[in-house]
């Protein structure tokens, strides 16, 4: 483990020390061999009551703060050793406890006060709220963390759906050479890492050439053989990531995690090039920022998921329009190419449908396209299918590369192959790495093995694939798939109404589509349900003679028949909020749109009824609620903390700004609904307030203490 602080394992209930580091007699003045079998208590300060009261607090899954003291011995004049560090249950029955001295005298340590702390942390949070773009609040981010911090260089380090990262904003001292825009590939950080960063937000190395400290154990003390150290902050690092760092000239790092929806979306790194370290309520700032950053994160990719559902609409409505007055939405929608090609930046794009291919902008021959429909069927999940290489993934459609090298599917119907596919051609992309990735080996020493010494700039040209579609563009073709689909069960229900001798092959589209269709004649007569409606309300078209069974399966019969009653007066679609009935319990929340079908005479042809489950609907609007009522009590008991403190030198506008942002965060995701889990995105946005909100009270808490305070023992 880092030498700067030391590691006591206790066991519970009476927090006897099985287990201790090298160091305790250089930091602590307590010889190693001396602490094994003695109970916490015999350290004297207030250690030993500190972890009984955080024992009592939490279940210590998750590392908590501790700041307390211990004597160098019993006597009345020995020496008050202070302490600021973590406590965490390493296996039922076992606790760790990290400690660092303060002050350290391990190496140059950033230490704030707490006015210039709290100023530096809520003039990030305002700049992170207000950065419009993942560009701006990269740039935001490594300046503000540089401002904080003072190491050398901080970057945003973004990985891609590969795994691969490259940097996207730096921060620097002027004298270095810029990394901006390097690549580094996916095995520079192994999976087993990316997972502890996820655990553990906040990692510090102070000194990349620190001789480690031995973890020491009493002799038949009970210990385990093996110590899980994963959530301990002095973990020693991995001899390849410390190779890594001196091929770098780099000394001291800080690596801060940014975590979306459970993943790991990127870091921020910063490198120093000397030793250094940072005071805990430093560390607590670093973290609280990078949360607020992944926060505004989410928010900016979810607002490109409510663009998605502005360009969406705008299609459909297209769609719908043609369909009416020709007849046909298949050649509108690639009657213009821009319509379809540019927002997904792509090249040409397929419409697969009823065995005819559609096509739009530059595509391969039919023979490769229909070669290509056929491996797409295999591949897609869901529904779906992206690749950025279709030659590398599947070397016999090669030929398809100078106009189909990547390739975005999106399903049409459940039964049939029917696609809309877009096409991205070659592009030749110089990728910069640091370090050549066919070079990892460096020497005949193992621990060499991965770290390259060289790390001077090398250019790949990478053939055969094209630009990699991103998650904004999958949203948008989910979105525009199903937007399709929805035309398409509105044109197949028509046809119904229309043409007799089309009924079968019409009828098998309409269901086996997931939307939940119920069609009637002119007088109320329901003609045809499909199986989505019946697997929604339980009710087959035998139970369902006329349009008023169909207004019973609701709790608000009479409403679904008022609507329909006033629909030949104007023609008008109805849409509204029904409750379905349901004897097996609560009522099921659905939107309606019922529509009156007039022929070409003007004279009514029937009715169709479209059904759209709502509860996922109704669980974000829940989570949305619960989130803002948890903000509420936030700010409630920010206020009563500061009426019961000197208000002069407890500001809480680092609070207003994180309530703030979350604020806004609820607003543009609740906005951003196509294709996203609302619901989910919601209460991930809870959690981390009210994390964020706990990181500020730790943060006034360390801050407020100045160096060297004495505790009572």
């Amino acid at each position: 483990m880092q030498p700067h602080g030391l590691l006591l394992v206790l066991q519970e209930p009476d927090l006897v020390i099985l287990q201790a580091s090298a160091n305790t007699a250089a930091l602590m003045g307590q010889p190693t061999s001396d602490l094994f079998g003695r109970r916490l208590d015999e350290l004297g300060g207030d250690l030993a009551p500190l972890v009984r009261q955080r024992l009592g607090e939490s279940d210590l899954v998750e590392p908590v703060a501790l700041l307390a003291s211990t004597r160098a011995g019993a006597a009345p004049g020995a020496r008050s050793h202070q302490w600021e560090g973590a406590l965490h249950r390493v296996q039922p029955g076992l606790l760790a406890v990290e400690l660092e001295p303060v002050p350290s005298s391990a190496a140059e340590t950033v230490n704030l006060e707490q006015g210039p702390l709290m100023q530096l942390v809520a003039s990030a949070v305002h700049r992170f709220s207000a950065a419009a773009s993942l560009g701006v609040l990269a740039d935001a981010a490594v300046q503000c963390f540089r401002d904080l911090t003072g190491y050398d260089r901080v970057m945003v380090y973004k990985f891609d759906a590969d795994g691969h990262g490259k940097i996207i904003a730096e921060a620097r001292d002027p004298r270095l050479e810029s990394l901006l825009g390097h690549h580094y590939p996916a095995t520079d950080i192994p999976q087993r890492a990316r997972e502890l960063y996820l655990r553990n937000r906040v990692r510090v190395l102070v000194d990349v050439h620190y001789t480690p400290s031995v973890l020491h154990a009493a002799k038949d003390a009970g210990s385990p053989d093996e110590l899980d150290m994963s959530m301990c902050y002095l973990r020693s690092m991995s001899p390849l990531h410390l190779q890594y760092l001196k091929n770098m000239g780099v000394t001291a790092t800080l690596v801060v995690s940014l975590v979306r929806e459970g993943r790991l979306w990127g870091l921020v790194a910063a490198h120093h090039y000397s030793p250094r370290n940072l005071r805990y309520a430093v560390r607590a700032a670093c973290d609280l920022m990078a949360e607020v950053v992944s926060t505004r994160i989410a928010t900016i990719e979810n607002y490109a998921h409510a663009q998605v559902a502005v360009l969406v609409r705008r299609l459909e409505q297209r769609l719908v329009e043609a369909t009416a007055t020709e007849g046909e939405w298949r050649m509108a929608l690639l009657r213009n190419p821009s319509t379809l090609l540019q927002p997904l930046e792509a090249t040409g794009a397929a419409l697969f449908t009823d065995g005819e291919i559609l096509t739009s902008g530059e595509v391969p021959s039919t023979p490769e396209l229909r070669a290509l429909l056929a491996w797409v069927d295999q591949q897609a999940v869901d529904g779906m299918f992206s690749c950025s290489s279709v030659g590398k993934a599947n070397p016999a459609l090669d030929s398809l590369t100078p106009t189909a090298g990547g390739v975005l599917a999106v399903k049409l119907a459940t039964e049939r192959p029917d696609y809309l596919m877009w096409f991205r051609k070659e592009q030749l992309l110089t990728v910069t790495w640091a370090g050549d990735p066919s070079k990892p080996m460096v020497g005949n020493d193992p621990l060499e093995l991965s770290p390259r010494r060289s790390f001077a700039a090398w250019s790949e040209i990478v053939r055969g694939t094209a630009l990699t579609w991103t998650s904004a563009d999958l949203a948008l073709g989910r979105a525009i798939g199903a937007a399709l689909v929805d035309i398409i069960v509105q044109v197949h229900a028509v046809r119904l109404l229309v043409a007799e001798h089309q009924l079968s092959n019409v009828r098998s589209k309409v269901q086996s589509s997931g939307e939940p269709v119920v069609i009637a004649d002119a007088q109320g007569r329901v003609l045809f349900c499909n199986h989505a409606f019946t697997q929604l309300t339980g009710a087959e078209l035998r139970d369902l003679p006329a349009l008023s069974d169909v207004a019973a399966l609701f709790t608000q019969a009479g409403c679904l028949t008022q609507a329909l009653s006033a629909l030949p007066g104007g023609h008008a679609p109805w849409r509204g909020e029904l409750q379905l009935a349901r004897g097996d319990g609560e009522p099921l929340p659905v939107a309606a749109r019922a529509e009156l079908v007039p022929g070409r005479d003007g004279n009514a042809m029937g009715y169709m009824i479209m059904l759209f489950d709502l509860r996922d609907r109704k669980r974000a609007a829940a989570a949305r609620a619960h989130l803002e009522q948890s903000m509420l009590l936030a700010a409630h008991v920010q206020r009563q903390r500061r009426a019961r403190s000197d208000p002069t030198q407890v500001p809480d506008e680092v609070v207003n700004a994180i309530l703030g942002n979350a604020s806004l965060a609820a607003m543009d995701i609740a906005d951003g609904s196509v294709g996203t889990p609302v619901a989910s995105l919601l209460e991930e946005l809870e959690i981390s307030t009210r994390r964020a909100t706990a990181l500020y009270d730790q943060i006034r808490e360390f801050a407020a203490r100045p160096d060297g305070a004495q505790a009572e023992g």
